[in-house]
C-alpha cells in the first residue's frame, strides 16, 4: 500500500496484519480520490475508522489544510502515527484514540471531507452517518466506504445521497 499522489507520492504505508484488517484497495482508493480530486487543497477531513490512516494520509499529500484519524484499536493507532511519521505529514494531522460515536457526538468540530469505513459489520454506517452529517461543513462530502449489497439511507441530516460507484463487491457512496 503507497501514497498515491502529492508530496508523499510513493511511500509506503504500514498497515496491521490479519483478518479483521480491510484495508481500501489500491482501485478503490484511486476511485474515491478520482472524485474528490478537485476538492481537497486547503480542507478540514476526518479519517472515522482510521484503520492505517492511509485515505486521511492521502488527502494531506495532495494539499488539504488538516486531518483529523479516529480509531479505537491502540495497535491502528500505532499504525497510523507511524505512517504520518514515514511520510512527513504528522504536523497537519492529529490522530485520537477513542470511539468513532463517541468522537462524533462531543468533538465540536466540523469537517470539509469525511470518510466513513469502519469494518464491514452491520450497521456501523448507518449509525455513524447521521452523526457526520451534523459536523459536515457547509457544502461538504461524506464518502462511505460499504459492501455493495449493504442499502445505505437517501439522507443523513441536511445531507442527501449523490451518488454510489460500484468495485467488485465495494460501493463507494458520496452525501453532499
Amino acid at each position: 500500500m503507497r501514497v498515491i499522489t502529492g508530496i508523499a507520492r510513493g511511500r509506503v504505508l504500514k498497515t496491521l496484519e490479519g483478518e479483521s484488517v480491510r484495508p481500501t484497495s489500491e482501485r478503490v482508493k484511486e476511485a474515491v480520490f478520482s472524485i474528490l480530486q478537485f476538492e481537497i487543497e486547503g480542507r478540514r477531513v476526518l479519517d472515522l475508522f482510521a484503520g492505517s490512516g492511509q485515505l486521511g494520509i492521502e488527502t494531506l499529500s495532495r494539499g488539504a489544510a488538516s486531518a483529523v484519524f479516529i480509531e479505537s484499536d491502540k495497535a491502528a493507532v500505532a499504525v497510523v502515527k507511524a505512517n504520518l511519521e514515514s511520510t512527513g505529514l504528522a504536523e497537519k494531522a492529529t490522530v485520537v484514540q477513542t470511539d468513532a460515536f463517541a468522537f462524533l457526538q462531543t468533538s465540536g468540530l466540523t469537517f470539509d471531507i469525511i470518510f466513513l469505513d469502519p469494518p464491514f459489520a452491520a450497521g456501523l454506517v448507518q449509525r455513524a452517518l447521521p452523526l457526520a452529517a451534523a459536523i459536515t461543513a457547509p457544502g461538504g462530502i461524506i464518502l462511505c466506504e460499504a459492501p455493495f449489497a449493504e442499502k445505505l439511507p437517501e439522507e443523513a441530516g441536511a445531507l442527501k445521497q449523490n451518488r454510489v460507484y460500484k468495485y467488485g463487491k465495494t460501493a463507494i457512496t458520496t452525501y453532499r
